[in-house]
């Protein structure tokens, strides 16, 4: 029979004419028949499913082999003896070099005809202990899955007690070991396959031994956290994590992060790789184990380990968003790392250049998936430009690109924001950033955050930046009686010398700390600037106060006598005088009183006095200069949020207006073709829809946002504007003896060196009994041009240097960052001629001069446009303190020394030699820093490994020829020929 089967398989017939003879053959050993005839067809079949060259020849000895384990139990049992499969299973089948990969399906094949035999026992002790033999010696996902197929249909041969443990460890590393070489389709659904059997085997050995579980785990711990290996652990490792019970995560992860034994390297190369599972697209609760271990880690502080394997992972797990099969997982570790890296805003800064692209393909997927990935994306950015405010140059693309997705209202971000930090502590983190840093490309330095205190680093900046008063403060003689301008002088001394991308102002702030601050909360910028102005002032002053004394005693030197009998340096840079009047409407008395001031304070009009640009005939406090003056539209009415300065309205009829003064303003840079000097942009209702599609802009009357946007000139003409004395407010009047209606206003008789102009943007609604801002855009022109009063009209003309905005919606919470530029003498070609301007077409408007952003430890370039936008795009960062520096003019003597002296000392720049040193000593020691820094953090990272070969698309993250899953109108699919793309 069995030279029958044989002539039959080698004849060349077609197979289906040879499998019309088989199954004759088949029929026949079907009958009784003798041992050695069944020995023999027992032979020729095992020689044909273990060598046969065609699947045809496979099959047909399988079939054979089923007859006779059905057929002829006994003798199947005698031929599929202990001896035999110990020979198949150690020396393998066939001529060397040939060996066929068939051993284990065969044993697996004639198992189930032995199970109830006499030898049965034997042969599964053999196979417990065979099994594990070959785990051990590493077999590919191939064998592995076919181990993997026997054990999960017969429990029975899978090993058992320290065997069982063992099994399971050396397993797992085999699968560290598995690679799939193809980027076939079809090549990379079988490797999943055989990684999803044998993890599969794992688990079922699991729910039935459960005391098997942790030691798997070290196995897989020790196996990812390995920095000796040349090769990365392959991550189908993360389809044994997918069947660890959920309830054992936290004693894991407890254990691990407690372990004194595993040091941070080895925590860091373990949790990188854990965080490169992402990719792999059939593991469930992937995602779950890995944020448990970033949060134990959390637990137990250890932020270098976050920090670095934040900055390293996360634009890796952000691509995989691309990709439906990964996303869900993916966008679950990308929230949790992006919300609780809340102490510097560097890992969401490496995602911006991503974010439109990735918004992009989105989009055009049009699925469920992705519209839910859009949404929980845009509540994140969000949440991101909350707390990290203060980049418009950076988030512009950013918002355009989420312009039309839903906005969290302020308690969700919060909400966020408050769950997942690492921690609340942010000195805790001080050691680990700023990390390795250079100094910014503008050559301008920052200032370190020390918690809540951008608004004195933003005030700091913009003093810093008002160029007379820089170099007045650094070449100030050192002066005992003066504390808090030594220690400004030293900052501003370590912002123009040192090497450090930024430093820390922490003497300064203790010094100059308004006793009213509360520690660690954010505060008003004005308020600060006003309380900084005014010791600096009154320390000077007590200077000048202890010079006379000592003159009387005939103690100071004549040369010193000069310098004190000056203004102080804050007069001389910041003071300017306002005289008040004050008319009785009854005797048409007037009294009027002289006052100092370093800043205006400039009030919103309320919603039924909008102050209108007039006819040039008409006389207005401030007027625009440019090429051309252009008539503003009408503006509508606008909500209340601030309770008026003063009550006003127009003069009585019949009475003689009290005359205001004409101040011009220019500077608002114009788009083609447009008419307003308002809005740079020529969309200008983007700027309205921007802010009504906010939530934290719906407050109604709370925010009192206007639909239209005010300019500094109207807030100025409603501040020197007549207010009117009534009513309660009645005035008493001396010459009448009695409370009077009367007539009050304001004119400039001395305009400052820098003018500080203060928009008082926050209030208290008396009704809501909230604090609230009003959020009105406010157009800012880059020159003013501003009339005095003292000795006739002078007009004084203005260029803006600084601008601090404030980001948020609250006066206790937000951000404040700094634009600002150089700004200097202009020279005698732009002087005023008889207190007139010249044309501006004789002089180019200075928009390109450059503008500069800081932002607390970050400098970047900017530009006037930027600082001109900057409310259009994000309707939460408004303008609210502004310096603007008074160009010389020959009627102003004081002025015109106030600038000569500056200009002279700017090629005379000498601090102080104990300075200097100061500074030459900290740059060397912040050289030395660098230098360590990056030897640890190139020893730190180089032990990771590159990761595996078939996951090398992935890491390029790059659109393949053809396929989808990227940018393109087929993005997130999985057509034919990209699933390599989509997967891995």
């Amino acid at each position: 029979m069995d030279k029958i089967l044989e002539a039959v398989m080698m004849s060349s017939y077609p197979n289906n004419v040879k499998q019309g003879l088989v199954r004759r053959v088949i029929e026949a050993i079907k009958q009784p028949m003798d041992s050695e005839q069944c020995w023999s067809m027992l032979e020729l079949s095992t020689k044909l499913y273990l060598m046969g060259d065609t699947k045809f020849k496979r099959e047909i000895g399988k079939e054979v082999l089923e007859v006779y384990g059905h057929y002829h139990p006994e003798e199947f049992e005698e031929f599929f003896n202990v001896r035999f499969l110990l020979s198949l299973l150690q020396e393998g089948y066939g001529p060397a070099g040939k060996r066929s990969p068939y051993v284990l399906d065969y044993i697996h094949l004639g198992l189930q005809f032995v199970l109830e035999s006499p030898s049965a026992s034997d042969i599964i002790s053999l196979l417990r202990i065979e099994v594990l033999r070959k785990v051990c010696e590493r077999p590919g996902p191939k064998q592995c899955a076919k181990i993997s197929k026997l054990l999960s249909q017969h429990p029975q041969c899978v090993p058992t007690g320290k065997h069982q443990i063992l099994f399971c460890q050396q397993l797992i590393r085999c699968i560290g070991q598995f690679q799939c070489i193809s980027e076939g389709e079809d090549d990379i659904m079988e490797f999943l396959d055989h990684v999803n059997k044998v993890s599969g085997l794992l688990q079922k050995i699991w729910r039935a031994q459960t005391s098997s579980i942790l030691p798997s785990l070290k196995e897989l711990f020790t196996i990812i956290s390995s920095t000796e290996e040349q090769e990365a652990p392959s991550n189908a490792l993360a389809s044994v994590v997918q069947y660890v019970p959920l309830e054992l995560m936290d004693g894991v992860i407890r254990n691990l992060t407690n372990d004194d034994s595993i040091t941070d390297v080895q925590m860091m190369t373990a949790i990188s790789r854990m965080i490169d599972w992402v990719s792999w697209p059939l593991g469930k609760n992937i995602d779950k184990w890995i944020i448990a271990l970033l949060k134990g880690l959390a637990a137990v502080k250890k932020f270098s380990i976050l920090i670095e394997v934040t900055l390293l992972k996360i634009e890796k797990v952000f691509s995989k968003l691309l990709y439906p099969i990964v996303r869900e997982g993916a966008l679950s570790v990308l929230l949790y790392m992006l919300l609780s890296f809340q102490h510097s805003h560097e890992a969401f800064h490496l995602l911006l250049p991503h974010i439109p692209r990735l918004v992009a393909s989105l989009n055009k997927e049009d699925s469920n998936s992705a519209t839910s990935c859009l949404e929980q994306l845009a509540e994140l950015i969000h949440s991101m430009f909350f707390r990290f405010s203060g980049f418009p140059d950076l988030y512009e693309p950013v918002m355009e690109a989420i312009k039309a997705l839903p906005i969290p209202n302020e308690d969700r971000i919060k909400h966020l924001l408050g769950q997942n930090a690492w921690t609340s502590q942010k000195n805790e983190l001080a050691c680990f950033y700023p990390r390795l840093a250079s100094k910014s490309d503008t050559g301008k330095i920052g200032l370190i955050n020390l918690g809540n205190t951008c608004y004195m680093n933003s005030i700091i900046q913009a003093l810093f930046m008002a160029s007379d008063f820089r170099h007045s403060v650094l070449n100030l003689t050192e002066s005992n009686s003066q504390p808090l301008m030594t220690k400004l002088q030293w900052l501003f001394a370590f912002l123009e010398h040192s090497q450090r991308p930024a430093i820390s102002p922490e003497g300064f702030l203790s010094a100059s700390w308004p006793p009213w601050f509360s520690p660690g909360a954010q505060q008003d910028c004005s308020e600060y600037l006003k309380y900084l102005l005014d010791r600096l002032h009154e320390e000077e002053k007590t200077g000048k106060r202890i010079y006379q004394k000592l003159k009387e005693s005939n103690l100071m030197p004549q040369a010193e006598e000069r310098h004190y009998l000056n203004k102080t340096l804050i007069e001389k840079m910041f003071g300017g005088k306002m005289m008040t009047k004050i008319r009785c409407l009854k005797c048409l008395n007037v009294s009027s009183r002289e006052e100092a001031f370093t800043d205006l304070s400039l009030a919103f009009p309320p919603s039924n006095r909008h102050v209108r640009r007039q006819s040039r005939t008409a006389v207005l406090p401030v007027e625009e200069i440019g090429p051309q003056i252009i008539e503003p539209p009408i503006k509508p009415q606008s909500q209340v949020t601030e309770s008026p300065r003063r009550q006003r309205k127009h003069p009585v009829s019949g009475e003689p207006p009290i005359q205001l003064l004409p101040i011009e303003t220019v500077g608002f840079q114009e788009a083609e073709g447009q008419e307003t000097p308002f809005i740079l942009r020529s969309d200008r209702d983007h700027v309205s829809w921007e802010a009504a599609k906010d939530p934290l802009l719906s407050f109604g009357e709370q925010t009192g946002g206007s639909e239209d946007s005010r300019s500094v000139p109207d807030l100025i003409n409603y501040f020197l504007s007549p207010e009117v004395l009534t009513s309660e407010n009645k005035y008493h009047c001396e010459k009448c003896a009695s409370l009077q209606d009367a007539e009050k206003v304001a004119e400039l008789t001395e305009g400052p060196h820098y003018l500080v102009l203060t928009l008082l943007r926050f209030s208290f609604d008396l009704r809501t009994m909230k604090r609230k801002k009003i959020l009105d855009n406010v157009s800012i022109p880059l020159v003013l041009k501003l009339a005095t009063s003292c000795n006739g009209f002078v007009s004084m003309v203005y260029d803006l240097c600084s601008v601090v905005v404030h980001s948020g919606v609250s006066s206790e919470s937000g951000h404040y960052y700094c634009y600002a530029r150089e700004c200097t003498s202009t020279g005698a070609s732009s002087q005023p001629r008889d207190g007139a301007q010249k044309s501006t077409s004789d002089k180019q408007l200075d928009f390109e001069i450059q503008w500069y952003l800081f932002n607390d430890t970050r400098v970047s370039f900017s530009s006037f446009e930027s600082v001109s936008n900057v409310t259009s795009f994000f309707p939460k960062d408004t303008a609210y303190v502004l310096f603007y520096r008074q160009r010389p003019c020959k009627q102003s003597w004081a002025v015109r020394k106030v600038v000569s002296d500056a200009v002279r000392l700017h090629g005379e720049l000498s601090p102080n030699k104990d300075l200097m040193e100061a500074i030459s000593k900290d740059n060397i020691l912040y050289l030395q820093e660098q230098e360590k820094e990056a030897r640890n953090r190139a020893a730190y990272i180089s032990t990771l490994p590159k990761s595996p070969l078939w996951w090398r698309d992935f890491d390029r993250d790059k659109d393949d020829e053809g396929s989808s899953g990227g940018c393109g109108p087929a993005a997130g699919g999985g057509g034919s020929g990209s699933f390599h793309g989509l997967v891995f």
